[in-house]
């Protein structure tokens, strides 16, 4: 199982970022991906996440409105689509998968904790 994230960067404020996840080794039909974010000094959390098989989202308050996730057109990608970036949404963005997030789990009821496989991070920088 591999995670890839790239996309990311310094972007200003109200500016937007798509990040992708490219992912191998395993099949999006069982089991959901989550992005999820690290901040300076704080402990990582869910973003945003796309169940497997119907690709239905959830979103966490901190991303409705803004963000959109989605698979891409090559079916092994998932992409995060961020607009409306604040200075708040700073942080080392990762891509998830694995443990017992599966199908027909709601990938909401999920934590860190569920997922067993992880991709290194990508930064996205909100600043003027």
């Amino acid at each position: 199982v591999e995670l890839v994230e790239f996309g990311g960067g310094l972007v200003q404020p109200g500016g937007s970022l798509q990040l992708s996840c490219r992912t191998s080794g395993f099949r999006l039909d069982v089991y959901s991906i989550g992005w999820f974010r690290q901040g300076p000094g704080k402990e990582r959390e869910m973003v945003s996440c796309i169940n497997a098989g119907d690709d239905s989202p959830y979103y966490a308050d901190s991303a409705k409105d803004r963000f959109t996730v989605s698979r891409g057109n090559r079916r092994n990608i998932v992409n995060l689509q961020m607009n409306g970036l604040k200075a708040e949404d700073t942080a080392l963005y990762y891509c998830a998968t694995g443990g017992t997030v599966t199908h027909g789990r709601p990938c909401a009821s999920a934590t860190l904790y569920d997922y067993n496989y992880w991709g290194q991070g990508t930064q996205v920088t909100v600043s003027s």
